[in-house]
C-alpha cells in the first residue's frame, strides 16, 4: 500500500529549537531495506566482479608509480589500485573491491539523503534499491574508474549540504572536509560547487521564508559555508599545489577529451540523462526536481545546479556522465512523494523491470562468447574494454618468440595506448615479454626505451605511419580478442621494427598524445 501522508515540511514550519536549529523530526533511518539492499548488490558485484576481465583503466592503475598526481588525474584513484593490490594481492577480484565499497557507500547516502527530506521506509527503500540496480551506479561499481569514487563522494557532499541548510550550519565544514578529499580524485566537484554557488545566490526564497516566519538564514551571510570552502582548500592543498606547479594538467587533459569527444558528447548527454538511472527512473528525479523547487525552497540550490553541471558538460564535451551524482540526489528527493502517493506493488515492479534491464546492460551477466553477437557491447563501453586482454598478450608472445635471439634480447613494446601497455605489464612478464612503452598520456613522462632498443614490437591501427620512423618494419600479425567484440584493440596491427630513425630521443616527442 502507498504511504498516505507525509511528514511536515522542514522549510516551511517553524519547528525550530531556540538556538535557531530545526528540531530533529527525521524518521527512522530504515536499516532493514538498505540494508538488505547493500548486502545484496555486494554480493552480486562480488560474484560478477572476475567475469570478463580487467577494464583498460584498471590496467593503466597499475602501471602508475606513487605520485601527489599525473597529468591525467589527481592522485586518489590510482593509489587506492595499488594500495589494495600490495595489501590483499594483485588480482581482478582485489582491484574490484574498492569500486565495490563505493556503490555500496553510495546506496546508503543516498537512502540518507531521501531520510533527510523527510521519507520514511518506504521511500529510502526505493532511494536504495531504485539507486542500487540502476544502469550507471551499478556499471561504475562493477569496474574500478575515478567516477566509480565520485558516485559516492558528490551525494555525500549534497547530503551534507542539505543538512547544512536544513538542521545545522556547521555541516557546510563537514562538506568542505569531503570536498577536499574529491579534489584528490577529480577537480570536476568544482563544477557542483559553481551550480551550488550560483543557486544559492539566485532561487533563495526570501519571500518564502518571511511568509513562513521559519529562521532558516541565507547561508551565504553566515560564515559556515566560507569556513568549509577553506577547509576544502586545505585538505586539498597538495593535489592544488601539484595542479599549479605542473601548469595545470587537468584542464589540458579536458581540453583533450574535449577535442576528441565533444561531438558524440553533446549529441548523446541528452539521452544519457534518461539512461543513467534507467528511463523508469528517469520519472522520478524529474519528480524530485520539481517536488524539490515547490516544496524544499531552500534546497532549490539543488535545482538551479543542474541545469549548470548540463551547461557545463556540453561546454567542456568531454564525458556524458557529469551530472549521475547531482541526478542521483534528485532521485532520492523524489523517492519522498513517490512513495507517499504510488502504490508499492506498482514501485517494485517498476524497480525490479528496471533492475533486470540494467543488470543485464551493466554487469558481465552474458557469456563472454555472446557478448559480441548482442548490442550490450555498444551500449556499455566498459564491457567492450573488459574483454581480450590475455588473449592479446598471447598474441604479441607469439610474435616475439618468432624473433631471432639477439632480437628478442633488445627488444621492447610499443603500444598505442596506456590499456595495451598495461595488459603487457600484467600478463607480459610470466609470458618473457620485455617491458611496454606508450607515449598515451602518464606513460609518455616515463621516458622513452633504452638505446639499446633496437628492435620494437609496435602495436597500431596506421601500420604505414611507422615507416618513416624506423629504418625497417614488418607486419607480423594482428590481434584478434576471438569473440567478436569490435573493442579498441581488435584489428590492430602488430609490426616488427627496427632501429629508430634518429633514435628514440628523436622519436619519443612525437609519441605524445593526451586522450
Amino acid at each position: 500500500m502507498a504511504e498516505t501522508s507525509a511528514p511536515p515540511d522542514p522549510d516551511l514550519t517553524s519547528a525550530h529549537r531556540a538556538d535557531g536549529k530545526l528540531a530533529d523530526a527525521r524518521p527512522a533511518v530504515a536499516w532493514g531495506p538498505v540494508g538488505a539492499a547493500v548486502l545484496v548488490l555486494g554480493m552480486l558485484l562480488t560474484a560478477t566482479s572476475t567475469r570478463y576481465g580487467y577494464h583498460r583503466d584498471e590496467l593503466y592503475f597499475r602501471m602508475l608509480d606513487p605520485a601527489w598526481g599525473y597529468v591525467d588525474q589527481p592522485p586518489l584513484t590510482p593509489w587506492l589500485a595499488r594500495t589494495f593490490a600490495e595489501l590483499f594481492g594483485d588480482t581482478l577480484l582485489v582491484m574490484r573491491v574498492p569500486a565495490t565499497l563505493a556503490h555500496l557507500a553510495a546506496i546508503v547516502v543516498i537512502a540518507l539523503v531521501a531520510r533527510e527530506l523527510g521519507g520514511r521506509a518506504g521511500a529510502q527503500a526505493l532511494a536504495a534499491w531504485g539507486y542500487g540496480t540502476a544502469a550507471i551506479p551499478l556499471a561504475f561499481g562493477h569496474t574500478f574508474l575515478t567516477a566509480s569514487l565520485d558516485l559516492v563522494v558528490w551525494p555525500a557532499v549534497l547530503l551534507c549540504m542539505i543538512r547544512a541548510v536544513q538542521r545545522d550550519p556547521r555541516w557546510w565544514l563537514a562538506a568542505g572536509l569531503v570536498t577536499g578529499v574529491a579534489l584528490y580524485n577529480k577537480l570536476l566537484v568544482v563544477a557542483l560547487l559553481a551550480g551550488i554557488l550560483l543557486g544559492l545566490l539566485v532561487a533563495w526564497p526570501w519571500r518564502a521564508l518571511r511568509a513562513s516566519a521559519a529562521a532558516t538564514r541565507w547561508p551565504l551571510a553566515t560564515p559556515w559555508p566560507w569556513a568549509g570552502v577553506v577547509l576544502a582548500l586545505l585538505v586539498g592543498l597538495p593535489n592544488l599545489v601539484y595542479q599549479a606547479t605542473n601548469g595545470w594538467p587537468q584542464l589540458a587533459m579536458g581540453a583533450a577529451l574535449g577535442e576528441n569527444n565533444a561531438a558524440d558528447v553533446r549529441s548523446e548527454m541528452w539521452l544519457f540523462q534518461l539512461l543513467t538511472l534507467g528511463p523508469p527512473l528517469a520519472l522520478v528525479w524529474v519528480v524530485g526536481l520539481v517536488w524539490v523547487w515547490r516544496r524544499r525552497p531552500t534546497l532549490r540550490f539543488l535545482v538551479v545546479a543542474y541545469p549548470v553541471l548540463l551547461l557545463f558538460t556540453y561546454a567542456a564535451g568531454s564525458q556524458t556522465y557529469y551530472t549521475t551524482g547531482l541526478l542521483s540526489v534528485l532521485f532520492a528527493a523524489g523517492c519522498v512523494p513517490v512513495a507517499n502517493r504510488v502504490r508499492r506493488g506498482t514501485i517494485i515492479a517498476v524497480v525490479l523491470g528496471n533492475a533486470v534491464a540494467c543488470l543485464v546492460i551493466s554487469l558481465p551477466l552474458v557469456p563472454v562468447g555472446l557478448l559480441g553477437r548482442t548490442p550490450i557491447a555498444d551500449i556499455n563501453s566498459s564491457a567492450q574494454d573488459a574483454v581480450g586482454w590475455p588473449e592479446y598478450v598471447r598474441q604479441i608472445t607469439d610474435v616475439h618468440a618468432a624473433l631471432p635471439e639477439a632480437d628478442r634480447e633488445q627488444s621492447v613494446i610499443l603500444t598505442q595506448n596506456y590499456g595495451e601497455a598495461g595488459a603487457v605489464d600484467r600478463f607480459g612478464p610470466d609470458l618473457g615479454l620485455p617491458p611496454a612503452y606508450s607515449g598515451h598520456n602518464q606513460l609518455w613522462e616515463y621516458g622513452p626505451p633504452p638505446d639499446s632498443a633496437t628492435v620494437a614490437l609496435v602495436l597500431t591501427e596506421s601500420p604505414g605511419a611507422w615507416d618513416d620512423r624506423f629504418a625497417e618494419c614488418t607486419a607480423k600479425g594482428q590481434l584478434d580478442n576471438g569473440v567478436g567484440v569490435d573493442n579498441e584493440e581488435q584489428g590492430v596491427s602488430i609490426l616488427v621494427c627496427r632501429d629508430p630513425v634518429g633514435g628514440w630521443a628523436t622519436l619519443w616527442p612525437e609519441l605524445r598524445h593526451l586522450d
